[in-house]
């Protein structure tokens, strides 16, 4: 299992629509609107890293009102 955070920069005043959008997505285990120099953090999970990749790409960055994503997976040391 590969867990991520994905940072998430909108279009003006479409935060709440965003993360709203994000959250029903399958792999999404969480999705907030913050404040920042990020508009939406999302907590995500997939099988492989290459499904991971498939899941931004073709349905989160797919979302209406996103400019950019950053995606942070998450590491155990």
């Amino acid at each position: 299992m590969v867990q991520a955070y994905i940072l998430i920069q909108t279009e003006v005043g479409k935060a709440a629509e965003v993360a709203g959008a994000i959250a029903v997505i399958s792999g999404v285990t969480q999705a907030e609107d913050v404040t920042g120099p990020y508009d939406v953090i999302v907590r995500a999970e997939a099988d492989n890293v290459d499904d991971l990749g498939k899941l931004v790409v073709a349905q989160i960055q797919a979302v209406d009102g996103i400019t950019r994503t950053l995606t942070c997976p998450i590491v155990h040391i």
